[in-house]
């Protein structure tokens, strides 16, 4: 008597379409990572560059550059008359996973396209109430430190409070606005000099001691969950197939 095969059944095409949005979302993950590499590479030649530049004059760095993307991670000196009693705001932040609040404060510039700069003068952890004085005669400062274009805030961002003076986002002409600076220059100066060397507790920070760089290690997990992926498919489809 002769045995007819067993019907195969129909194509899953619910499965494969579940497999396939799968597939495309870790795909571009993985892309997106790959992405994320390229630009950390180059963030971190920009920093080792960084170690060993000489300082420009902050004048001629701002007259000179096109755009506000030309002037970040360039060190510049600058001399601010009373710096170290000046006003400030204070912006939250956190230092090797420390919180506390970094002093922003105005300092005027010579140049012909800006009145000031806004300088980041450094941060106090958040345990220390004390803050460097705003009264008295002090003298000139001279300041070297990286210019930074600010991030954009998310949808996230805290607004700051009412009197303006504690912030969660480097909103230059706010804050400018705040401390009374003219023309304020769309970077701000993360100094690397100390500004008040008797108020210990203020320490420049200008740039992260040391920048994770895992994107090429995240990209390799997303590129092979995608492959595990096909594999789970393939057995499946085989199995459903199988007389």
């Amino acid at each position: 008597m002769r045995t007819e095969p067993a019907r195969r059944g129909r194509f899953p095409l619910g499965l494969t379409l579940a497999t396939a949005v799968g597939l495309a979302i870790l795909v571009a993950l993985g892309m997106w990572q790959l992405q994320r590499l390229t630009w950390k590479e180059a963030l971190l030649a920009r920093i080792a560059r960084l170690e060993t530049a000489a300082p420009v004059p902050a004048a001629q760095a701002l007259d000179q550059a096109a755009s506000p993307a030309d002037l970040d991670m360039v060190r510049v000196r600058v001399d601010c008359p009373g710096l170290s009693r000046a006003a400030f705001v204070e912006l939250f932040g956190l230092t090797d996973g420390t919180p506390g609040r970094r002093l922003i404060s105005a300092c005027p510039v010579a140049s012909s396209r800006y009145g000031s700069l806004l300088v980041d003068r450094g941060f106090v952890p958040e345990d220390i109430s004390a803050r460097p004085g705003t009264e008295g005669q002090p003298g000139p400062v001279s300041v070297t430190g990286v210019l930074r274009v600010p991030d954009r805030p998310s949808l996230f961002t805290p607004k700051p409070d009412s009197a303006g003076r504690l912030w969660f986002n480097r909103d230059i002409p706010a804050m400018a606005s705040t401390l009374g600076a003219p023309r304020p220059a769309p970077v701000m100066l993360m100094a690397e000099t100390a500004s008040n060397p008797e108020f210990t507790a203020l320490t420049p920070a200008p740039l992260p001691a040391a920048i994770s760089n895992r994107h090429l290690e995240y990209a390799l997990t997303w590129f092979g969950l995608a492959a595990a992926l096909l594999g789970v498919y393939g057995a499946l489809l085989r199995k459903h197939y199988r007389p």
